[in-house]
């Protein structure tokens, strides 16, 4: 006889009917961390088993402009590169991209289809199903190189059960404590779980916890680290890299952090696929990101950003001091989830005379603007409301020298990009 869930998953056509199907089964927003049952799938179809070279990426924050910039300057050479990420901001199709451009709706399907096959009777994730599907269009299209965003964490996350060449751990600080630990070394050990034996490891944090270090040498992995084996100085314009006998000067500062190109520039050299100097100027000066320091209009000023914990908050408020010279009022518009560090992220905005629009988020995990206002300081002026759609007419009727910052969250950058005409994006 055959099972409910198999006849629920053939009247699936769609792609919106198979993300359905899978979120009806198990809610996207539970987490549940583990290989067991993602490895006992995969192994069945061999979907652990990625082409060539794979380069697997964990980090608090930088993991996707590490990815990114690894991304366009392996293009620019002629590799074919497949890149899977997460979350999304618009369309699910964005969480895998091959040579650039997202994977369709149809080579989805395929490999969702694929995954129902072969899991059976196994329960999976929505994060373990569609990471696993991403895997099954990676090994159909073989590209040169595989880039694998992690999606939580490190060691029991269902993107290492793949075998990387080189993995790099971006940065570390608090995020997800309730599944991580509740302290740098305890999470840095999380994190250096996707390092491998005899295989590069590469560190972008400054501050690497002693933990990680303690993770490579018990492994025998072959450590490379920011600020003691790579090094970088920028004055916001332009930044230099050095890494053993090579550096690169006077490079253009991109829209993304300078630490995660440096990381991405020693990630290449390492693996002896660093391109010209003169391909590398090309790429970094049109490199960007959707949702990271993205101008999504210079008129009115709308600057949108996912920062959605302490660290990632610090990193804007200082690009904003910066920026603050050139407008009259800096309005910071944030809706965030209710399991973040509500009270340490915006904290680093504060004193500064900038004014707070609150946004309440939907689901289950959306922090009402109420929470927002009890974690400011009763210095700080602020409006409140219930959605994102409200703070519109503000924006539309601000003057040409006041800038808008919408961060907080994936979500409330993903509303904003969903409220503004695409053709002025």
């Amino acid at each position: 006889m055959t099972s409910p869930s198999v006849l629920q998953s053939q009247s699936c056509h769609s792609l919106a009917d198979w993300l359905c199907y899978i979120e009806q089964s198990h809610p996207i927003e539970k987490i549940e961390l583990g290989l067991g049952r993602v490895l006992q799938v995969a192994s069945r179809g061999a979907l652990q088993q990625l082409p060539d070279r794979v380069i697997l990426i964990a980090g608090t924050n930088g993991k996707g402009t590490t990815a990114r910039t690894l991304e366009q300057l392996l293009l620019a050479q002629g590799y074919s590169v497949g890149v899977y990420s997460s979350p999304h901001l618009l369309k699910f199709n964005e969480r895998l991209r091959l040579n650039g451009t997202d994977v369709s709706d149809e080579l989805w399907v395929e490999g969702l289809r694929q995954v129902e096959a072969l899991r059976q009777d196994v329960a999976l994730t929505y994060f373990e199903f569609t990471t696993l599907a991403a895997f099954a269009i990676l090994k159909q299209q073989e590209p040169d190189f595989c880039l694998i965003e992690v999606g939580l964490g490190g060691r029991l996350d269902a993107t290492n059960i793949v075998e990387p060449e080189l993995s790099i751990v971006t940065t570390v600080d608090l995020d997800h404590q309730d599944w991580l630990g509740n302290d740098r070394e305890t999470i840095g050990r999380e994190k250096a779980g996707v390092f491998r034996p005899g295989r590069h490891a590469v560190v972008g944090d400054l501050q690497m916890p002693q933990s990680v270090a303690e993770v490579a040498a018990d492994l025998g992995a072959r450590l490379t680290c920011a600020g003691h084996d790579y090094h970088v100085e920028s004055d916001g314009q332009q930044f230099d890299w050095h890494f053993g006998a090579s550096q690169l000067l006077a490079l253009p500062a991109p829209a993304v952090p300078v630490q995660n190109v440096a990381t991405a520039l020693t990630t290449l050299a390492l693996l002896d696929v660093l391109p010209a100097e003169a391909v590398i100027r090309t790429v970094l000066q049109e490199l960007t990101l959707a949702g990271r320091m993205q101008w999504l209009s210079r008129q009115p000023a709308i600057l949108l950003d996912v920062a959605h914990n302490p660290q990632s908050a610090r990193y804007l408020a200082s690009a904003l001091a910066q920026l603050a010279g050139q407008y009259t009022q800096i309005h910071l518009v944030v809706g965030m989830l209710k399991d973040k560090d509500i009270r340490e992220a915006l904290v680093a905005f504060c004193g500064n005379s900038w004014r707070w629009h609150l946004v309440s988020l939907p689901g289950v995990r959306g922090a009402g603007s109420d929470l927002l206002q009890q974690a400011l300081p009763a210095t700080e002026q602020s409006c409140q409301y219930r959605q994102l759609s409200d703070v519109y007419s503000c924006i539309e009727a601000a003057s040409a020298d006041e800038l808008f910052v919408v961060f907080g969250s994936f979500v409330t950058v993903s509303a904003m990009l969903s409220l503004w005409p695409q053709e002025n994006v």
